[in-house]
């Protein structure tokens, strides 16, 4: 398994898609199948199985969006100092969370409402997991059982 930390998250290995060289000069070098599809299948299971974000989570879901501290301050009706501090910070208010996350859905083009999202995230146990794993298969990257 390897432990991405590329994406500026602490817990997430992958148990397959990736391929390593030792290099001389280097070290170790890795390659990632499909890393878009990769970040799209963390920012699913952020969106959908998370209760609450974290700061490096709400970082990752803004940097997936391609969007600066600025513009999202500016969606989100705030001052860019805010959103630096909840990603520094880790405390993210609930209805920050909650828009960013409807904008991700939107972002990828996913089938699922407002109100569905709201109700899943009520719903969601408080699950402490470690480590996050991901594979990739034919279907493209998804979480490993």
């Amino acid at each position: 398994m390897y432990h991405y930390k590329d994406c500026g998250l602490d817990n997430i290995w992958l148990v397959n898609g990736y391929s390593s060289i030792d290099d001389e000069e280097f070290g170790e070098c890795v390659s990632i199948t499909d890393t878009r599809g990769l970040h799209k299948a963390i920012a699913h299971d952020l969106v959908f199985n998370k209760p609450t974000l974290t700061g490096k989570e709400f970082r990752f879901l803004r940097k997936e969006l391609d969007l600066s501290q600025k513009a999202l301050s500016d969606l989100l009706g705030n001052d860019e100092q805010a959103v630096a501090r909840w990603e520094k910070s880790g405390k993210v208010p609930k209805w920050a969370d909650r828009l960013l996350r409807v904008c991700v859905i939107e972002f990828y083009g996913e089938k699922t409402g407002v109100r569905e999202l709201i109700a899943r995230i009520r719903d969601i146990d408080e699950r402490k997991q470690e480590r996050q794993l991901f594979k990739d298969d034919a279907a493209g990257w998804k979480k490993a059982a």
